[in-house]
């Protein structure tokens, strides 16, 4: 029979392998293994979801709520638009870019910081006629050496710090240890490790990564056609194949309406811009008998109507006025990433219903760096998915922002009311105030701050919920009690003891890189928060073994997980970048190895001289 050890060992080690598989959801694999745990017995009942009330996984929601609060005053805008004054020298760009990512990384979630500040890279990028290739995996990773700096920079930093036995570390015990690998890091970057990144081509070009015009064509509503009179949505829901035929705009006579309403009452003689592959064109035009435009010309001959006619698919695109005449007044296309929590994921247009519930229509998708010719009915959504959408433009970033997309276009970046950015950078400046004084533990002050955040109408309440991510909260209460079982049946002293066996003899600061690198490695595969919650209770069994001081072996743990460079499923702040820079799995070693020696070298003797 299996001793408790050996139970929890083959738990964690499915666990792994499913992390690193990534064929379910890293919070779904999470709950599967409490659950293993529960069933062996190796968790009390009444602790098995003590993890939702745990501080650490408060503390994390009240910093996403935060960093939402943070984004809607126009605090993080404000700090942006210093980037608007950056020339086009690489090396200038680059330090720039990952230095303001970094100190917003220090405050406020670095996923939210890099998504803020990624479509400002990619418009630097395509002004200055380079890749964005060149700049996106060192934002990136400015997020995530940002992180490092205080404890509410990045989840670990908040897990390391309630497994301290000597009371929670405080708000700012990690900049020390933070400051220098992250001044560290920016340096290398700038200076070296951009040079290091690979140099894809631009599909755009230095514009926009889709051709819309080759893909668009007119329809006309001829006389006697049964849908005159009749509704676009009627229109629309007829036929086979036209689940797959996108109306970028509505034209009868001089006037344009892009992104007519469904409920638009057809005439004879209106012209519709679809957007449409081949097959799918032909299908909708064969079902619904509209006819092709005759969009060569006037002066073009019946012929060439009659050549059309016998391929839909080479009836004249737009051409050059196809955006124009599909992104006008009130409304615009843009690109957006599909980012790894969004709604999207796993699905599809027709299921999502997207023109009808958000008057948002999907015009193509990108994939790896190339627009995907498959019908857009047929297309199931994948994180990392590059969408040219078209929406109005007052609801558009709100509409994206449910769906769980970031724009990709350049922001327009405004400090808003004056009131509200005051209003947000003095609530929070005031939370860390509290916490600096010692008067509310961090918790409570960042609760506190969130809600005053609500109460003051910075962000409502559905945009509160909204900006937590669920998935995070629930891996992480899962799995601290899962954690907790790896120490209570004797595991983690038993893993520590091998890793001991290795560094006997050893001066302490092999054993504190063996930690360190050991926790690096790990979070280069499983999500960083779920690393964290393992290798602690291993970390502080070596110290005590090794008369290595336990915050000694807390802080390695906690640069270790935070700083996942070599791989893009690491962290979402890589796997955001992975499309827009055209990146493949294994270019991220290129800068990431390197910069992962630059931050282990700054960080232990940093780590000794300071809590040793």
């Amino acid at each position: 029979m299996l001793s408790d050890q050996w139970i929890v060992f083959l738990v964690l080690g499915i666990t792994l392998g499913l992390f690193v598989w990534n064929r379910l959801r890293f919070d779904v694999v999470s709950m599967l293994a409490l659950l293993a745990v529960a069933m062996a017995g190796l968790v009390p009942s009444d602790q098995l979801f003590a993890g939702f009330g745990h501080p650490a996984v408060i503390t994390v929601a009240a910093v996403l709520v935060i960093s939402q609060g943070l984004v809607n005053g126009g605090v993080v805008d404000a700090v942006a638009r210093l980037l608007g004054k950056v020339g086009r020298n690489a090396v200038l760009q680059v330090i720039t870019l990952t230095l303001v990512v970094a100190l917003c990384s220090a405050f406020i979630n670095n996923v939210g910081a890099l998504a803020l500040l990624m479509p400002v890279a990619i418009w630097m990028s395509r002004k200055s006629g380079r890749s964005p290739s060149l700049l996106l995996m060192p934002l990136a990773f400015g997020s995530l050496l940002g992180g490092t700096i205080t404890l509410i920079g990045t989840p670990p930093n908040i897990i390391i710090a309630s497994y301290r036995e000597a009371g929670s570390f405080g708000l700012v015990d990690f900049a020390p240890v933070g400051l220098a690998i992250t001044v560290a890091g920016i340096l290398f970057i700038g200076l070296i490790g951009w040079r290091l990144t690979p140099k894809r081509d631009d599909p755009a070009a230095g514009d926009k990564l889709f051709s819309v015009g080759d893909y668009v064509t007119e329809l006309r509503v001829p006389e006697g056609s049964d849908y005159a009179g009749s509704t676009l949505h009627n229109l629309l829901t007829a036929g086979e194949g036209d689940k797959s035929v996108v109306v970028l705009a509505l034209i009868r006579g001089d006037k344009t309406s892009p992104a007519p309403s469904t409920y638009s009452v057809l005439r004879e003689g209106d012209l519709l811009l679809v957007e449409a592959d081949t097959e799918s064109l032909q299908e909708f035009v064969d079902f619904t008998g509209l006819a092709l435009a005759n969009v060569v010309g006037e002066e073009e001959s019946d012929d060439s109507d009659e050549q059309a006619g016998e391929d839909p698919g080479k009836a004249r695109p737009a051409g050059e006025s196809a955006e124009t005449q599909i992104a006008t007044g009130d409304v615009r296309l843009t690109e957006a990433i599909i980012t790894p929590s969004s709604q999207l994921v796993g699905r599809t247009t027709n299921r999502l219903n997207l023109r009808e519930r958000y008057g948002l229509n999907v015009v193509a998708v990108a994939r790896q760096g190339h627009r995907l010719k498959k019908r857009l009915a047929d297309i199931r959504f994948r994180s990392g998915d590059i969408l040219l959408v078209q929406g109005y433009q007052d609801t558009l970033m709100g509409t994206l922002q449910q769906l769980g997309c970031l724009p990709l276009a350049e922001r327009e970046l405004s400090l808003g009311r004056q009131s509200n950015l005051w209003l947000a950078g003095g609530l929070f400046l005031a939370a860390i105030a509290v916490i600096l004084s010692g008067w509310l533990t961090p918790p409570v002050a960042l609760v506190a701050c969130a809600v005053a955040m609500v109460l003051t109408r910075l962000l409502d309440t559905s945009e509160a919920y909204r900006a937590i991510d669920w998935s995070v909260i629930v891996l992480l209460a899962a799995m601290i009690p899962v954690g907790q079982a790896l120490e209570s049946t004797g595991g983690a002293a038993l893993i520590a003891g091998q890793i001991l066996d290795v560094a006997a003899g050893q001066a302490p600061w092999v054993a504190l890189t063996i930690i360190l690198v050991g926790s690096m490695l790990l979070s280069n595969v499983v999500n960083n928060a779920a690393a964290a919650v393992l290798v602690a209770p291993i970390a502080l069994g070596i110290s005590a073994q090794l008369g290595l001081s336990p915050d000694a072996a807390l802080m390695a743990v906690a640069v270790g997980t935070s700083c996942a460079f070599l791989t893009p499923i690491g962290h979402q702040s890589n796997a955001l970048v992975m499309e827009p820079g055209g990146y493949r799995f294994g270019d991220y070693w290129r800068l990431g190895l390197p910069l992962s020696a630059v931050v282990t070298a700054t960080a232990v003797p940093m780590i000794l001289w300071v809590w040793n």
